[in-house]
């Protein structure tokens, strides 16, 4: 008997697995795919992205999850079949740290990180000893240092090897305090703060715009392009193919233009 409930027992599992989505091993379905996005902007270009692989036979499903990490996690436990809210640094990271056998299989658009204020106007207006909030995952927290040197506000160490931390800062003319904080809680801690680094996602989420809000922003030439990432084994199945396609189409960048009016950029 024991034996017998232990088999219904796996079987269950597997099939409450299968009932996640996405799949490992093998190609996957030529006619749907199932996508992994943060809500906010991501989800939002998807949706669009579906409309679009609709018109050529693909059925997009999507995921939405409310971190940066859990779409990396469910695309390699096969939960679903690609993902797209990430930038390449992002997902070295990711690579390195967990070994994970990902690939990305083509460029999206630009979220160009900002620094955003409730106490001041211009980066001018920092003084000695202000409090300046950036994000606590490595690759982010490597990205704002760059965003507040580019700003002027500290210099850090020359040959810098991988990313830099707050350990690599070599100058700090205004003494600032940097504190580091998960990156979907920065945004409700500016009050706390005379300004941060906050990603354009989370930005739009709580009602900033970097065009309009930001008092610095990263400029077009940053290399934290965001991607579509499949398993390396679905690089180039012929659904991942039409994905990229619908996504970097041309009803997809005018939606893109429209929508976010200069505050997220496309890339083709």
């Amino acid at each position: 008997m024991k034996k017998i409930l232990g088999g219904l027992a796996s079987g269950l599992l597997v099939l409450a697995l299968a009932a996640c989505g996405g799949k490992t091993g093998g190609a996957l379905d030529e006619k749907k795919i199932v996508v992994g996005v943060t809500s906010g902007l991501h989800e939002q270009i998807m949706e669009k992205v579906k409309e679009v692989a609709a018109k050529d036979g693909v059925e997009v499903e999507i995921k939405a999850f409310s971190d940066f990490q859990m779409p990396n996690v469910a695309l390699v436990e096969g939960e679903i079949d690609a993902n797209s809210y990430q930038t390449i640094p992002f997902l070295e990271t990711y690579k390195r740290e967990h070994n994970a056998d990902l690939t990305a299989v083509g460029e999206t658009v630009l979220n160009p990180m900002g620094m955003y204020s409730k106490k001041v106007k211009d980066i001018s207006e920092i003084k000695e000893g202000d409090k300046i909030g950036l994000p606590n995952d490595p690759t982010n927290c490597d990205r704002a240092l760059h965003l507040f040197q580019s700003a002027g506000l500290i210099k850090l160490k020359d040959g810098i090897e991988g990313e830099a931390t707050v350990l690599d800062i070599a100058e700090n003319p205004r003494k600032l305090e940097f504190v580091e904080l998960d990156a979907a809680q920065i945004a409700k801690q500016l009050d706390d703060l005379t300004a941060a680094a906050i990603n354009t996602s989370y930005a739009l989420k709580n009602n900033l715009n970097p065009g309009r809000d930001a008092i610095f922003l990263e400029q077009k030439e940053s290399k934290h392009h965001n991607v579509i990432v499949v398993r390396t084994e679905n690089k180039d199945d012929p659904v991942v193919q039409k994905l990229v396609k619908a996504y970097r189409s041309d009803e997809v960048k005018a939606f893109v233009e429209e929508t976010f009016q200069g505050s997220v950029i496309p890339l083709w």
